[in-house]
């Protein structure tokens, strides 16, 4: 299950959050991200505890829209520590979603692991 986040609990759950966060935002009416949902639930699933997803209203949250400037929806943030760190928006499909969801897991679940040059890994 995804939180839902507004205007309110949003400096909380996301700004002043520990680990980083997706942000989807997203609207009742529109259709690409009804159709990506069970996708970010799959990501979720398997990246919980390293990064956390909630959702964002739009439309009730126009604030939040506004301030970081929607174009389109869905719009996924990648929010590390109060800074956007990725920008996921006009998905051409569910491979470019996947493919884009593939890197950011890359990127933000092996953090744990100790440092070591990609050229020493075996």
């Amino acid at each position: 299950m995804v939180l839902s986040v507004s205007e309110r609990t949003f400096t909380q759950e996301v700004l002043e959050s520990p680990i980083p966060v997706l942000v989807n935002f997203e609207a009742p009416w529109c259709g690409l991200c009804r159709i990506i949902h069970p996708l970010l639930l799959q990501f979720h699933s398997q990246s919980s505890e390293q990064i956390k997803l909630v959702g964002v209203n739009a439309d009730d949250n126009f604030k939040l829209s506004t301030t970081y400037r929607l174009k389109s929806l869905p719009t996924l943030l990648l929010i590390e520590n109060g800074i956007v760190k990725e920008r996921l928006e006009g998905f051409r499909g569910r491979e470019d979603l996947l493919l884009a969801l593939a890197e950011i897991k890359v990127k933000y679940t092996n953090r744990s692991q100790t440092y070591m040059p990609v050229t020493a890994r075996v």
